[in-house]
């Protein structure tokens, strides 16, 4: 690699988060996912997923944060405590390259689920059961 490619690529990574598979932060993160690959019966590790938050003068979609599910299949640091603030966010999770890396067809090439916090003092988990065919979400605990 290049002397000049080496800080592009550190900015790179620092924009888009930790490599597939790695976690992310501290599980103290007001907000918190997990997603459970139902037709193995196990986690879904190395899942993409984007968390955005929808502005309220623009209502436009602002993306926030890129990462992947750990091998365990979370994402436990979406969001410090100081960066949580009342508001509509969006978690789009790539489902499609999942399913793709394993060698599986699927149905849905990617799923958003739209939440609304209303409490910053709240913590807040969105977990997603997940198979080829269909998807079930639920505000966990």
């Amino acid at each position: 690699m290049s002397s000049r490619a080496a800080p592009r690529l550190l900015r790179l990574q620092r924009r888009l988060g930790p490599q597939e598979g790695s976690s992310m932060e501290p599980t103290d993160s007001p907000l918190t996912t997990h997603v459970l690959d139902t037709a193995s019966g196990l986690p879904a590790r190395g899942l993409c997923l984007r968390l955005s938050w929808l502005e309220d003068h623009s209502q436009q979609w602002m993306e926030l944060r890129t990462s992947y599910t750990d091998p365990d299949g979370r994402c436990p640091g979406l969001l410090m405590p100081d960066q949580m603030k009342a508001g509509t966010y969006k978690l789009t999770f790539d489902t499609e390259g999942y399913w793709r890396k394993r060698g599986q067809e699927s149905f849905y090439p990617y799923v958003e689920v739209v939440f609304t916090i209303t409490s910053d003092a709240q913590k807040f988990h969105v977990p997603l059961l997940l198979s080829p065919w269909s998807y079930t979400t639920y505000r966990g605990s």
